[in-house]
């Protein structure tokens, strides 16, 4: 017996995942996770998915769920979940930026929001897992969104009509401060390396940055090389979990390492000429930082969005390793380097010290419903 569940299978920026209704889950929370781990085909000892809608990469392994507003300053509620692969969870701890950009073309197909017929369509969200607002603006025609276009997204073949996507007052997603530590710069002993400077900073998901050059890299390095380095592997992870439980997100040690969804782990270098995943080269002056980026211990074949909003946000604050390492502070939208290629942030941060505040994050992304049906979800026996 399968239990048949409404769903859409949808591109959101350079991820992909199932999106459901929260009317068409299960209420119960534990019924409901069964559900979406056998939909993706989790756990699997052989990391593929290959018994549900997964691809076996954190990038390929989620979900998000879409029902009616619960506060009045948005049109949609919108939870994310980051899917195990070899483990029975369901991560709800923080955001995914991308997949956010399905969620507007999402409401709208769905008939939960009122939209033009033509023109630009504005769908305010409520992310439940951070309590920020994020509005979501996209061309419709004809009632829909519209698919084609001319923006170029690196990481993502073709070219598609674009989304912009605004996080509104992203600090503190969820320690509830830009600078959980109140500083701009921290330190975390690393095993063989001794103290290594960090920068904490939580905007849109909390994040920990750490120089290259401090890890002995360059910050060029390409994720399938990164992953291949067990003791380069390991050393983030230790500064990931030691930055966990300096944030407040987790007690201890132990539960850092359980929480493998944030704080996500970026090492940062200088502006530089980059090979990239598809073969080509990025160029030193096609870039304002270079970013390799850790999520849910796999590193990432570009960045995750939240990580680049965050990303964005610290090299606008005085002090931190971001805004030393990267150039074009003043410019009106910051590049970012990533193995697979670039994505441009615009951040406006006041900071009139001793505070800092991040009014809002800015970035293009585009998404495409890729088939709509129903997945099928094999049910418990009595």
């Amino acid at each position: 017996m399968q239990m048949r569940i409404r769903a859409a299978f949808m591109r959101g920026g350079t991820s992909k995942g199932l999106v459901f209704r929260a009317s068409d889950l299960p209420v119960d929370p534990a019924e409901r996770d069964r559900a979406l781990l056998r939909a993706m085909g989790s756990p699997d000892p052989y990391g593929r998915q290959l018994d549900g809608m997964g691809g076996g990469i954190s990038s390929l392994s989620k979900i998000c769920i879409v029902g009616p507003a619960s506060r009045n300053d948005a049109d949609v509620d919108y939870t994310f979940g980051q899917v195990g692969i070899g483990d029975a969870v369901v991560d709800y701890a923080g955001n995914c930026g991308n997949m956010s950009s399905a969620i507007g073309p999402f409401a709208v197909e769905e008939g939960l929001v009122a939209t033009p017929p033509d023109g630009e369509a504005t769908v305010r969200i409520h992310n439940t897992n951070t309590g920020k607002v994020i509005v979501s603006r996209f061309q419709v025609r004809g009632g829909q969104p519209v698919v084609d276009g001319n923006f170029a997204l690196d990481g993502v073949g073709g070219t598609a009509a674009p989304i912009r996507l605004e996080f509104l007052e992203p600090g503190g997603a969820k320690t509830g401060k830009l600078l959980p530590t109140g500083q701009a710069l921290d330190t975390v002993d690393v095993p063989e390396l001794g103290p290594v400077e960090v920068s904490l900073v939580d905007a849109a998901n909390p994040m920990v940055f750490v120089a290259a050059q401090a890890l002995e890299c360059t910050g060029a390095e390409l994720p399938d090389e990164i992953a291949a380095n067990a003791t380069l592997m390991q050393r983030l992870e230790t500064i990931r979990a030691a930055a966990s439980v300096m944030m407040g997100l987790t007690p201890d040690l132990a539960a850092a390492r359980a929480l493998t969804s944030i704080p996500k782990v970026s090492m940062l270098a200088p502006p530089m000429a980059a090979p990239l995943i598809s073969g080509n080269r990025l160029t030193a002056d096609e870039a304002d930082i270079t970013t390799r980026t850790i999520s849910v211990g796999q590193p990432h074949r570009a960045i995750p969005l939240t990580s680049a909003l965050c990303l964005a946000a610290a090299m606008r604050i005085p002090g931190s390793l971001a805004a030393q390492m990267a150039s074009g502070h003043g410019n009106a939208h910051l590049r970012i380097g990533h193995p697979s290629g670039t994505i441009s942030v615009d951040a406006v941060v006041e900071s009139s010290q001793p505070s800092i505040h991040v009014r809002h994050a800015t970035v293009l992304r585009t998404a495409r419903r890729l088939f709509d049906g129903h997945v099928c979800v094999p049910v418990e026996p009595a």
